[in-house]
């Protein structure tokens, strides 16, 4: 994807130039399915959050960022787009990580998963490969930085990645996984949340790509929580084989709306139908399996032990079937 942020500028200048028009990013702008009415609002809701966070974060480049005014259940998605912008602004400047540092250590704390995804949205609009830098690169979550790469290309090139189910040179190898986590998660937004929809995409895929995709689309499901309980049973019942992904998804957005001090009663709801337990309890899952994982290494293959383990906690704890 061509960069529609210049690089090379007097830093004086770098905020004004790179503001993000809310159009610029809308659902509508990429050929994504209209779908339901209500819920597409609901995901261009999502949509502006991260712009409007993207936006301050850039207003306020140097000083606290304060999003206490955003609604609760959106203000994940506009610290998701200050990560985005802070990191931009760390890249071009060549500030080692500095405005991300402050942002995940001050007003952002709450919000650790989406400020590494946010970061990983820089990185793929600048067509670079995540790099985590800083005092604190977050641990094994880092890689998480290569699910937001993976959500940006899926969702502002959705004909490459799931009709023609390439992958970027950048991503292949052992990082793809995370990658088709995030174009999992894009799915959600793609696909309108329509179950059918989604199963119908991901089942052209590779065998060995789907349960990837389907823990992206678990995770998208339970943050955003626009979709009712009856919804999400059909889309448990689509997953099939990959069940226990979807559940890992989930409970990953559980334990990020945990960490934020509140879970929304929509998202509560959508972890006790795809993980089948409340999100306190799927979050203690994920502290439990990164506990284990972080003792075997840093690497991606730790992370993706990260995930085993929350399979194997939603396994144990549920029997694989919905509660």
């Amino acid at each position: 994807m061509h960069s529609n942020f210049p690089t090379g500028v007097p830093n004086s200048r770098l905020p004004r130039l790179l503001m993000l028009d809310e159009e610029r990013i809308s659902l509508d702008k990429y050929g994504h399915a209209r779908g339901d009415t209500e819920i597409r609002a609901r995901l261009e809701g999502v949509v502006g959050a991260f712009a409007a966070g993207y936006n301050a974060a850039l207003a306020e480049r140097e000083g606290p960022l304060d999003l206490c005014r955003m609604p609760q259940e959106l203000r994940g998605f506009a610290y998701e787009g200050a990560a985005m912008s802070r990191t931009l602004l760390d890249l071009v400047t060549c500030s080692r990580g500095r405005r991300l540092d402050d942002l995940r250590t001050g007003p952002g704390r709450g919000y650790p998963h989406l400020i590494h995804v946010g970061a990983g949205w820089a990185y793929a609009r600048l067509r670079l490969r995540p790099r985590p830098s800083g005092k604190d690169a977050g641990g094994l979550p880092r890689w998480l930085a290569w699910d937001g790469w993976g959500f940006h290309n899926a969702y502002f090139r959705p004909g490459p990645v799931y009709r023609e189910r390439r992958v970027e040179r950048a991503a292949r190898g052992e990082v793809r996984p995370v990658r088709d986590q995030g174009a999992g998660r894009a799915l959600w937004f793609h696909a309108c949340a329509d179950p059918e929809r989604i199963e119908q995409i991901i089942g052209r895929f590779p065998g060995d790509r789907r349960a990837d995709l389907w823990a992206g689309v678990g995770l998208a499901a339970a943050y955003t929580g626009v979709q009712p309980r009856p919804v999400l049973a059909r889309l448990g019942e689509a997953s099939g084989v990959h069940r226990g992904h979807l559940a890992q998804g989930a409970a990953f957005a559980a334990k990020a709306h945990v960490l934020s001090g509140e879970v929304p009663g929509r998202v509560g709801a959508a972890v006790a139908e795809l993980c089948g337990t409340t999100a306190d309890t799927a979050a203690e899952w994920t502290d439990t399996a990164l506990a284990v994982a972080s003792a075997r290494g840093g690497g991606v293959a730790a992370y993706q032990q990260w995930r085993a383990g929350v399979r194997r906690a939603w396994q144990n704890e549920t029997g694989g079937v919905r509660a």
